[in-house]
């Protein structure tokens, strides 16, 4: 048969099967059942849709993984304008949040933990700016580099809460009144305490901790100790930043927006919660 009819068979078969690909970052047919729910923004048999949503959704998780530009994602997925896209369809409706939270809550409660959290610990990572993020970038002075900073806050268990995306010279302090009014929103109130390094220390952001409802504990390093030591508590948000960076898109601050940054954090920690869940 002629190359050019097998490849056509092949494009037909692809288009016309599951979304499957063969990548390691694909769904499973189990993680599809579970996210298909929250990705289907519109009837899957809609006349404006040419690809298979899971063949878009694996794209989008072959990007974040390994770190490849949108226009080089490889041919076999859908064309890249559709999946940047869809991409930012899904991260503005907000769909890999929801989903996080979702999972979040069901890890917990096979962890034999209640759904939601009392406790948070917050965080803040610097990365390194590139062409694309270079103007919103800030310089952080204590890492010595150009970029943004990524402000989490995670339960006792490493699993994302709320992020918050900023130029570099932003101080953790001063993100704590916004991290800590997502956290009580999305678990209904019932985190009370927040743990923190000593970026966090001082009066103002103590204050707007206690203004929804929480503590905020500063764990402090022991002057007496040198070298490498593993705080209470705090050594879980750093765990949680060792997991992101897992993913190599994730590695620098490749996007234009902020947004972006942040959505494909949420898909990041809900693709290492759906493993969790569904190994």
């Amino acid at each position: 048969m002629p190359f050019g009819n097998t490849l056509g068979m092949a494009k037909k078969t692809l288009k016309a099967g599951s979304g499957k690909t063969g990548y390691p970052s694909d769904v499973t047919d189990e993680e599809w059942a579970f996210c298909a729910p929250y990705l289907t923004l519109m009837k899957e048999d809609a006349p404006q849709r040419e690809h298979k949503l899971r063949a878009v959704f694996n794209a989008v998780r072959y990007l974040v993984r390994t770190g490849c530009p949108w226009h080089m994602i490889p041919n076999d997925f859908p064309p890249s304008s559709t999946v940047f896209q869809q991409n930012q369809r899904w991260m503005a409706a907000g769909c890999f949040e929801a989903m996080a939270h979702d999972l979040r809550k069901l890890l917990r409660m096979v962890a034999g933990k209640t759904a939601e959290p009392s406790a948070t610990i917050l965080d803040g990572r610097t990365l390194q700016s590139t062409p694309e993020s270079g103007e919103r970038g800030g310089y952080d002075g204590y890492k010595r580099k150009k970029g943004s900073k990524v402000h989490i806050a995670v339960d006792t268990l490493g699993h994302l809460l709320a992020l918050k995306v900023t130029p570099a010279n932003e101080q953790e302090r001063a993100q704590v009144a916004d991290l800590l009014e997502h956290v009580q929103e999305v678990t209904g109130g019932h985190v009370e305490v927040a743990y923190v390094d000593q970026g966090y220390t001082g009066e103002t952001p103590a204050a707007e901790a206690a203004a929804h409802g929480v503590k905020l504990l500063v764990v402090k390093l022991e002057e007496a100790k040198r070298g490498f030591v593993l705080l209470p508590r705090r050594w879980v948000v750093e765990r949680s930043f060792a997991w992101a960076s897992r993913f190599r898109r994730l590695a620098r601050d490749y996007e234009r927006l902020p947004a972006t940054v942040a959505g494909l954090h949420w898909l990041a920690f809900l693709t290492l919660m759906l493993h969790s869940l569904l190994p």
